[in-house]
C-alpha cells in the first residue's frame, strides 16, 4: 500500500502541505449540503445563527458549491506552488473567504463569533499571513 505522503505536494516547506490540507477540511461540510442535510453549512453553525436564519437549502448548496470551487483552486495551487497565477488565485480565495466571514459577522450580523466562525477566520488569517510572508520564496519573479 502506498504511503499517504507520496500524494503530498512535492514542493519544499510546509506551506504547500497546508494549502493541500485545508481543502479536505471543507469537503465534509460541502458533501453534507448535497446529501440532503438540513443543517446550516460550515462556518455558520446552528448554535450561532440568529433564530430567524436566512439559511435555506438553496443558500446551503450555493455555499457548498463556493467551498468546493475554492477547494479545487487550493488543491491545484498546492501542487503548483511556484506558479504565480496559481499562488495568486489561492491567495485570493483566502481573501474572499476572510471578507465573507467577517462581513457576515460584522456587517450583516447573520452569525456570531464562536467556534463555527473562529475556525474559518483563523484558517483564512493564518493562510493569508503565511502565504504573504512566503510569497518571494515560492513565487520567483
Amino acid at each position: 500500500m502506498n504511503s499517504v505522503f507520496e500524494y503530498l505536494p512535492p514542493a519544499e516547506g510546509l506551506l504547500p502541505k497546508w494549502i493541500f490540507f485545508v481543502p479536505y477540511l471543507s469537503l465534509g461540510p460541502t458533501q453534507k449540503v448535497y446529501c440532503g442535510s438540513k443543517t446550516v453549512p460550515a462556518g455558520v453553525p446552528a448554535s450561532t445563527v440568529p433564530s430567524t436564519s436566512p439559511v435555506t437549502p438553496l443558500s446551503a448548496r450555493t455555499f457548498g458549491t463556493w467551498t468546493a470551487i475554492t477547494a479545487i483552486v487550493r488543491l491545484y495551487a498546492a501542487y503548483n506552488i511556484n506558479s504565480k497565477p496559481m499562488y495568486e488565485l489561492a491567495f485570493w480565495t483566502y481573501i474572499v473567504a476572510f471578507a465573507h466571514f467577517m462581513s457576515e459577522w460584522l456587517v450583516f450580523g447573520s452569525t456570531r463569533m464562536g467556534k463555527g466562525l473562529a475556525g474559518p477566520a483563523i484558517v483564512a488569517t493564518t493562510s493569508l499571513i503565511w502565504m504573504y510572508t512566503q510569497w518571494d520564496h515560492y513565487v520567483k519573479a
